[in-house]
């Protein structure tokens, strides 16, 4: 089975709106973090230019990522600078630590 890695940086105050869509399409897990930086939009006000949003991480199947990424998109997505960002990336392998073996198909 291929793993994709589906990485979002949205902002802040839509999160629980792409939540919320992502558990409608049975998501089983996601990561959310804070995160600061800058890229299209930076805040030109502040001393460092950083802006606070959210960054999502979800491990997937690869027939699921592209859907994902456009649940997220579609959800985030309010049409000016600062909107975000979605990667997906390949992964090799996963392990589940609690059981020390390699994550199979069935598990994710």
């Amino acid at each position: 089975m291929n793993y994709r890695k589906v990485t979002a940086i949205i902002r802040g105050d839509v999160l629980e709106k792409v939540e919320s869509v992502l558990r409608a399409l049975d998501v089983h897990g996601i990561s959310v973090t804070k995160v600061k930086g800058y890229g299209e939009y930076a805040d030109f006000y502040s001393s460092d230019w950083m802006v606070s949003h959210a960054r999502i991480e979800i491990f997937t199947d690869e027939t699921q990522a592209d859907s994902i990424a456009q649940a997220i998109m579609k959800s985030a997505h309010i049409g000016v600078e600062g909107d975000g960002i979605i990667a997906i990336l390949p992964v090799e392998k996963l392990y589940r630590i609690r059981t020390q073996s390699e994550v199979t198909a069935n598990e994710i």
